[in-house]
Formats: C-alpha cells, sequence, structure tokens
C-alpha cells in the first residue's frame, strides 16, 4: 500500500471575485522511502500540493489518504498531531528562532510535542543531531553567527528530531551556494537510504530535481509528468569534485 494516496485532488483560491484553482484534480501515489523532487514554475501549484500533504492546508474537493487515514476529512487537532509525530518540514528561509541558539532550535519538536521531555534528554538528543552534521561546536551560536549551510542544517535536524517518517522539503536550496546546496542534496539522500524517510522535495530548479529518485512535473495545476529519475545525480560523487573551499 502507498505511503500517500491523492485522487482528484482540487484547491481553490478565492482572489476577490475571482476563483483561482491551484490544483485542478491531481492524482498520485508515493511509496514509503521514495526520495520525490516535485518540480515546475511559480504558480504551477507544487507548494500548494505540499501544503495540503504536510496537513498545513485543506484541499476543495478529493481525497488525501495517508496510510489507512483519509486526512482529507480529519479535524484540526488531528492535523496537528500527524504534523507533530509523522512529519517533517524543511524551508527556504530556515525558520529558525533568531534570538535562540542552535541546540535550542533544534529541541524545539521536544518542547511541543504532545509528550514530555525532561530538560537534560532534550539537550542531549539535540545535541547528538547537531554533531551528527559537524555542528556540535557550533551548538551555542545563534543564526546569524551561522552561514546560510549551517542554518539549513541546525533546521533539518530540528525536523528529524522526532523520527518522523516523511521529511517535506520546500526549496531547501533556494538561499544556498552551489557548493552548499551539494551539501544540502548529500544529507537527503543519505537519509532516504540510511533510515529509509520518505522525501518530498518542492523546487523549481529542474538540476536540483535531479537529485531525486523520481520526478514530478507541475504546470497550472496540473501534473504534466511523473517520472522514475533513472540518471539521478548523486551528490556525495559530485561534491568529491569540487574545488577545496572553507566551511559552507
Amino acid at each position: 500500500m502507498a505511503l500517500l494516496r491523492v485522487r482528484e485532488l482540487v484547491k481553490t483560491y478565492q482572489v476577490g471575485d475571482v476563483a483561482v484553482r491551484a490544483l485542478r484534480g491531481v492524482t498520485l501515489a508515493i511509496d514509503a522511502g521514495e526520495f520525490v523532487a516535485v518540480v515546475g514554475p511559480s504558480g504551477s501549484g507544487k507548494s500548494t500540493f505540499m501544503h495540503i500533504l504536510g496537513c498545513l492546508d485543506r484541499p476543495t474537493s478529493g481525497e488525501y489518504w495517508l496510510e489507512d487515514r483519509d486526512v482529507s476529512r480529519l479535524n484540526d487537532d488531528d492535523l496537528s498531531a500527524i504534523r507533530n509525530r509523522q512529519i517533517g518540514f524543511v524551508f527556504q528561509g530556515f525558520n529558525l528562532l533568531s534570538r535562540t541558539s542552535a541546540v535550542e532550535n533544534v529541541e524545539l519538536p521536544l518542547l511541543y510535542g504532545p509528550q514530555k521531555v525532561a530538560a537534560g534528554e532534550r539537550r542531549k538528543r539535540a545535541l547528538a543531531a547537531l554533531d551528527a552534521v559537524g555542528l556540535a561546536d557550533r551548538a551555542e551560536h545563534h543564526p546569524n553567527q551561522l552561514s546560510g549551510g549551517q542554518q539549513q542544517r541546525v533546521a533539518i535536524e530540528r525536523a528529524l528530531l522526532n523520527n518522523p517518517p516523511i521529511l517535506f522539503a520546500d526549496e531547501p536550496t533556494g538561499n544556498l551556494d552551489s557548493r552548499t546546496s551539494v551539501e544540502v542534496m548529500d544529507i537527503f539522500q543519505r537519509l532516504k537510504e540510511e533510515r529509509g524517510i520518505t522525501i518530498i522535495l518542492i523546487t523549481h530548479e529542474q538540476q536540483v530535481a535531479e537529485y531525486g529518485s523520481r520526478i514530478i512535473a507541475f504546470k497550472d495545476g496540473e501534473i504534466v509528468s511523473d517520472r522514475a529519475n533513472d540518471r539521478q545525480r548523486l551528490a556525495m560523487g559530485e561534491l568529491a569534485l569540487l574545488p577545496a573551499g572553507g566551511q559552507p
């Protein structure tokens, strides 16, 4: 059974007197452990699609099933519980708290989760997460003391702290240079291979989409292509060819 399934998904926004159809009857399924890149120009519907799959928005009509649950019919509390337990989010703008250290930013999912986690345990887990991406020595730094690549790695570890089976990444390389983008894509590829996490990456850049094992293209609220990526770019292989540089 597919992990995520949508059928005839429609999303319509009312802008003044005009009804704007952001999604026009989207139907697809995503299996557990896939690395899916959703690509398309601005206004194609890809971000609206992610917001619905990530339980941040509701469809106007159609069905959305997460495993055996019809998510399109759940109330706000149930949607919030799914976001907390089953989904992690990574965004272009990092969305870190500016007056909070890296380790405290990573701790946040445990602080606001349904189960109480002692302060010492929260810190231990957050420090281990930062160490896993080479940022143990930056744990007490604030976001303005970190590079863009370091901030994105903090954001990724924050998204993963509750061990969600699904990770949504919305333009995660949009604010990064080429070298750092490759490093971030390497993290995503390793997450898929080592942990079996299902990754849904939203991007307008075809080159970034090529790191996924499946590429879905949107245009005008519809899927115009959906293909396995037989020529998937391997981030680690490319990284070895890049010129040496400083910290990302």
